[in-house]
């Protein structure tokens, strides 16, 4: 498969790149040398090979979640610039519109 200008030109509309004409030449060959590469799977005999999931069948290995208090309640608010008894006070970030 070979891709053409428009080709090329329509995929940077839809990600929303910019290319000079150059780049865009550029651009034509890597993604032509791309599609080379993907074309070698279809020569290859994949009858009965299983679709790879997982590279490995090591599982992780999680901690369970602990709740530990460090910093109380009074510490965090100590140094706030604006609180309230309980909470930090913050400026409006969004606004209403109608």
């Amino acid at each position: 498969m070979k891709l053409d200008k428009q080709t090329v030109e329509k995929l940077a509309h839809l990600a929303r790149l910019e290319f000079s004409e150059e780049e865009k030449e550029a651009m034509m060959q890597d993604m032509d040398k791309i599609l080379a590469f993907v074309e070698k799977i279809n020569e290859l005999k994949l009858d009965g090979v299983e679709p790879l999931v997982y590279l490995t069948e090591e599982e992780n290995i999680l901690r369970k979640d602990e709740v530990i208090t460090e910093v109380s309640k009074a510490e965090a608010l100590k140094n706030a610039p604006s609180k309230d008894t309980d909470y930090f006070k913050v400026s409006k970030v969004l606004s209403r519109e109608e």
